[in-house]
């Protein structure tokens, strides 16, 4: 005798489970903080909301922005990297110097300004890996190397020296400083690129095996070793596209200021990285986070910088609600961090 058996339907989630569901993405969190932050300073200033005022914002933050892809990456395998800032403004010196003084073409001066970064990575990486020092200690010896570099080879100069007026930099440096307008309103290519970069970097963090890679590596370097994963390799490998963010980050700042400055990039870039990333919900104890969390936060510190300008609240003031807002997000990282376990 044969008995039918009939299999029951899946249950449809309720309202509520979605809603649920919902609140426990990771970019929830960091997207509903943004909503707040413009909605805040749209009530404050009427041209907080204008097109070109939120352009002038994502232009602002495309090349803190790249930075924080990289630190993303880092973070993720729960290290940290000071060097950013002072990387890619020695990338930028490699670039406009070679392009000025050495008389390379354009597209050799930025290939051989993002070699430079790249190279930064690999070190970093090289010693993370290979002499198994803490990353914030190599990171913040390269930091100090980086710096003393950019001085050395600029010689403390800008380039071009003596810019008055237009560049004389070569087009190619300048074009993601250039834009097209939609509407009434101005967009850089740069700011493209940006959103380009993120796109890939989120593709790379969820649809690939590389991606799980490190995220398992940053949860649990011992367990991801011993299902056969190349811990070692996932690191050098992070801190190698962590260099050739801080590469492209370079050529941007160029695209954005028309020079070869060896004191730009080294004050709030590192630390804005590092605030994009916590903002973003990527927590420092690695594993946990995304890579949109991080743009997401990203143009949250470009609108409250943007928006307290807006309002008439002094620069020492923005730095000052910064540090409130990152000490808060690693707070909140701690807490989810302590609940976990």
């Amino acid at each position: 005798m044969t008995s039918e058996t009939s299999a029951q339907p899946a249950r449809a989630p309720s309202p509520l489970e979605w809603i649920r569901r919902f609140l426990a993405a990771p970019a929830v969190g960091p997207f509903l903080a943004l909503l707040l932050t413009m909605a805040f300073f749209s009530l404050k200033s009427d041209r907080f909301l204008q097109g070109p005022n939120l352009s002038l914002v994502l232009q602002q933050v495309m090349v803190v922005g790249v930075l924080a892809i990289g630190q993303t990456l880092v973070i993720l395998t729960a290290g940290i990297d000071l060097s950013v800032g002072t990387v890619m403004a020695f990338g930028q010196i490699v670039m406009t110097k070679f392009a000025i003084d050495q008389g390379f073409s354009p597209l050799t001066a930025i290939a051989l300004g993002i070699l430079a970064c790249v190279a930064f990575g690999v070190l970093n990486g090289a010693l993370v890996t290979g002499v198994r020092l803490p990353a914030f200690i190599v990171t913040l010896g390269t930091l100090n190397i980086a710096f003393a570099l950019t001085h050395i080879v600029s010689k403390d100069l800008t380039y071009p020296p003596g810019t008055s007026g237009a560049s004389t930099l070569p087009s190619q440096l300048l074009f993601f400083g250039r834009t097209f307008t939609v509407g009434h309103t101005e967009i850089t290519y740069g700011v493209v690129l940006m959103f380009v970069l993120f796109g890939l970097a989120w593709f790379s963090l969820t649809q690939t095996a590389w991606g799980r890679h490190v995220y398992a590596t940053g949860d649990n370097p011992e367990a991801a070793r011993l299902t056969g994963i190349k811990t070692w390799r996932v690191l050098l490998s992070v801190y190698t596209v962590a260099g050739l963010m801080y590469g492209i980050a370079a050529w941007l700042l160029v695209s954005r200021t028309e020079l070869g400055d060896p004191n730009a990039g080294q004050t709030t870039e590192n630390l804005d990285s590092i605030t994009a990333v916590v903002l973003g919900g990527t927590s420092l104890f690695g594993g946990r986070g995304t890579v949109i969390g991080t743009l997401i936060g990203a143009i949250i510190v470009g609108i409250f910088r943007n928006g307290l300008t807006l309002i008439g609240v002094e620069v020492i003031y923005q730095y000052l609600v910064t540090g409130v807002l990152v000490i808060l997000a690693v707070a909140v990282d701690q807490l989810t961090h302590r609940r976990r376990l």
